[in-house]
């Protein structure tokens, strides 16, 4: 019967690392953060060096022929300016949204990633649609939401500085300037609030404690 009665520490340590505003191993997550970002200038040295011949595998909506490009349009960008304005956003928002663990950060990653990518796919305009801001947009829906499902003051907080600081950016979920892919800003944030919601389902299912009958 000792066997039966259920143990809380797990359940504590479950709910602590779910209202976490700092990753667990700050060191390593901001290695992974920045390692990838790293990448995206070594992908756009390559690109720059064979004359931008990257910048055509982006997504391209509605085309059966190229599925391999829902993979790659996060990793090119048009021109190194470009990748620099994702690329500091993207070391802030990514290392904050490693505060569940980088596990939690690989899945989230995944879903703002396919969820930019198949948006556009699904609902683009014609071109390629390239770059890393469906990421930016989906890490700030992210923060944003995910302290209102885990009913934490200090994520809040965080998120309100988040906000202060990129706030204006969630006007590029809207239609305006052109060249710019609004939809890959758009569905990066939906695919934010979605993986929100998953980790915050995800952890109240961990602390639920178990009942049992006689």
């Amino acid at each position: 019967m000792q066997d039966l009665i259920p143990t809380y520490a797990g359940l504590v340590d479950r709910t602590a690392l779910a209202k976490r505003v700092i990753p667990p191993h700050p060191v390593l997550s901001l290695l992974v953060v920045a390692g990838f970002v790293g990448f995206l200038y070594a992908v756009e040295a390559f690109d720059v060096a064979t004359g931008g011949a990257l910048e055509d595998d982006g997504v391209r909506p509605r085309d059966f022929g190229e599925w391999d490009n829902l993979l790659w349009m996060p990793m090119i960008h048009g021109d190194w300016s470009h990748l620099t304005g994702n690329a500091v956003p993207l070391l802030l928002l990514g290392f904050l949204a490693n505060s569940g663990g980088l596990k939690q950060f690989f899945q989230v990653t995944a879903v703002i990633w396919l969820s930019s990518a198949l948006g556009v796919w699904v609902f683009g305009s014609p071109g390629s649609h390239i770059g890393a801001s469906g990421l930016v947009f989906g890490f700030l829906a992210f923060l944003l939401v995910r302290g209102v499902f885990a009913r934490s003051w200090l994520q809040l907080v965080i998120a309100v500085g988040v906000f202060a600081l990129y706030g204006a950016a969630l006007w590029g979920v809207l239609p305006g300037q052109p060249g710019v892919s609004w939809e890959g800003h758009l569905f990066g944030a939906i695919g934010g609030v979605l993986a929100a919601w998953g980790v915050s389902r995800e952890n109240r299912r961990a602390t639920t404690p178990a009942t049992f009958t006689a």
